[in-house]
């Protein structure tokens, strides 16, 4: 990393006491939020000392404070690289029991199985039901073929580029391939764009299934800080320039697990940067229809003209039910093809079934998405007042849309408290998890798309499990681990 880069990452770092602690205090709490990824080089002590406009002696005296506690680590020919102590997550400087007294069920043993807030995904809706009714009328018409569509239904895709083109992006149905859920289309987009060695731009924190497909492929995920208030374009654009990955794969709708989405402005520049280096990028529309409020995020492929290098991925599951296992990709018609080709090795076409229940959602949103939107608003502020009253220490911010909250705990523990939480009540996905070199310590995706009565007793017994972190390790929290960037 540059030294001009790592200056625009800690922005203004020197929140008074010794300088050298105070720049400590700023790489660390960069590191352990994801936005200093692991094993980056660092500027020499000399480069970072100007463009800091600090003594030499500071930026040693930091340097040498973080590889004491293990956070950097000096490689012959490689220089000043971030790294993590070994017992990062398994019990380093695990939270300290706050002086007030919560409203827990700490002490007691939870009653039947943990409520699972590992998932972040809805139940189905009440119009699920009439559309496999109205597919199972419109069922024989496909009968008499033989069921295996490599490009989907024509039904599907004609339905899919309608709403395309409802959105303001016009799309034909030979723009669309149908697949078995988002997920599938990114393994598939994965498996034909890029091979052994490959780098791949990711968003960090971002989607742990688009990490393990991109390293299926044999290719290297390279991440870009996803900050409070979205992807650090500059930091995209100067990463894209010097790396030239294959492809670039973001989520500009309510990010998972951020909850951020990027600017009308942010969109047109990402489609200028794909269109200026032919670099093809993915933008994982999934979350797209679930805007709580506010306006609709614009689509990611804007007026639709650079589909050759801006590729679309949408979803059924998010926006109706995960149990119709349909997504789909909006692409070059030539892309399109391909990837029907490349499917083979893998599967010789989706459910036809599902996908004439989802064409039929798909030309009647509103008997679902209101009602979908309503029932998500509610339970995320649920979760919301819920957090407040039980954990005030976390630190969350309220999501415009999508499925889950993601919390700042103050404190690097967010495996110690997934590992405990099973044992009072409830199941969670540790920080780490979304990302690609093992950073997020400090924090935890909350979903809020469990029943209401599930979603209370899940966070109380979150609070309990974090209640009992610090009993079981004997351990505090210093300040200058809770501090934040």
């Amino acid at each position: 990393m540059s030294p001009h880069a790592l200056q625009l990452l800690l922005g203004g770092w020197h929140r008074g006491g010794p300088a050298y602690t105070a720049l400590a205090d700023a790489l660390r709490a960069a590191l352990l939020a994801g936005s200093l990824p692991l094993s980056t080089r660092l500027p020499s002590e000399r480069e970072l000392a100007v463009a800091l406009g600090v003594s030499r002696t500071t930026t040693t005296g930091a340097y040498q404070l973080l590889r004491d506690e293990g956070f950097l680590a000096s490689r012959r020919g490689s220089g000043t690289v971030t790294t993590l102590p070994a017992t990062t997550g398994a019990g380093l400087d695990p939270p300290r029991q706050p002086s007030a007294p919560r409203r827990t069920t700490h002490g007691r043993r939870p009653l039947g199985d943990p409520v699972d807030l590992s998932l972040a995904a809805p139940p189905a809706p009440p119009a699920l039901h009439a559309g496999y009714l109205a597919a199972l009328d419109a069922l024989p018409r496909y009968l008499e073929g033989r069921g295996y569509e490599p490009l989907g239904v024509d039904t599907l895709r004609a339905a899919v580029a309608r709403r395309y083109c409802a959105r303001g992006v016009p799309t034909t149905p030979d723009q669309i391939l149908v697949t078995g859920g988002a997920q599938s289309a990114v393994h598939l987009l994965l498996d034909a764009l890029v091979g052994p060695g490959d780098r791949v731009v990711v968003e960090h924190p971002t989607y742990p299934h688009a990490i393990t497909a991109i390293r299926a492929a044999g290719a290297r995920p390279v991440p870009v800080p996803v900050g409070r208030y979205g992807t650090d374009l500059d930091l995209l654009e100067s990463t894209v320039r010097q790396v030239s990955p294959r492809v670039v794969y973001l989520i500009p709708d309510h990010h998972n697990p951020t909850g951020t989405s990027l600017t009308e402005a942010g969109r047109a520049r990402v489609r200028e940067l794909a269109a200026r280096h032919r670099t093809v990028v993915i933008g994982d529309e999934a979350l797209s229809d679930l805007t709580l409020e506010g306006t609709p995020p614009t689509p990611f492929a804007g007026e639709g003209t650079d589909a050759g290098v801006v590729v679309s991925v949408g979803s059924a599951s998010k926006s109706f039910w995960g149990g119709l296992r349909i997504g789909w990709v909006r692409a070059h018609p030539d892309l399109v093809a391909r990837l029907s080709l490349t499917r083979a090795h893998v599967d010789l076409g989706t459910a036809v079934l599902e996908q004439l229940v989802t064409a039929h959602l798909l030309d009647r949103p509103d008997d679902v998405l209101p009602e979908r939107r309503a029932m998500l608003r509610e339970r995320r502020d649920l979760v919301l007042a819920l957090l407040a009253h039980e954990l005030p220490e976390w630190r969350t911010q309220r999501p415009a849309g999508g499925l889950s909250l993601w919390a700042d705990l103050g404190a690097p523990a967010s495996s110690a408290l997934a590992a405990l939480a099973p044992r009072h009540g409830v199941r969670v996905v540790a920080g780490p998890a979304f990302g690609v070199d093992g950073s997020f310590e400090q924090f935890l995706r909350v979903p809020f798309t469990e029943a209401p009565d599930a979603l209370a007793r899940g966070v109380r017994a979150l609070a309990a499990a974090w209640t009992a972190i610090d009993p079981l390790t004997g351990g505090r929290v210093p300040d200058r681990a809770r501090a934040f960037v």
